[in-house]
């Protein structure tokens, strides 16, 4: 399924991320279930976490050292707060 483009994102307190797309959709996605091991476990971290960043062209998210979680992931495993259109 293609999902619609990202156009923001927000963390929001604890280990969520906010989701708004260009369909006018906002879902809210849990990262929790991913902050495991060395490297994810980095996002357990409340000031890393918050440095997620959208990718150019709203592709996707990532973290400064590159954790990512793949957009059909975040697209399809979040639930949807509004729709804003």
């Amino acid at each position: 399924m293609l999902q619609p483009r990202l156009l923001k994102v927000e963390p929001v307190k604890p280990m969520k991320l906010r989701l708004f797309y260009e369909s006018g959709e906002v879902k809210l996605f849990d990262v929790a279930p991913y902050a495991t091991g060395t490297w994810y476990g980095q996002l357990k971290d409340e000031g890393y976490f918050n440095a997620v960043q959208l990718l150019p062209g709203g592709i996707g998210i990532e973290w400064p050292e590159g954790q990512d979680i793949a957009p059909h992931e975040l697209y399809e495993n979040s639930v949807e707060v509004k729709k804003t259109a």
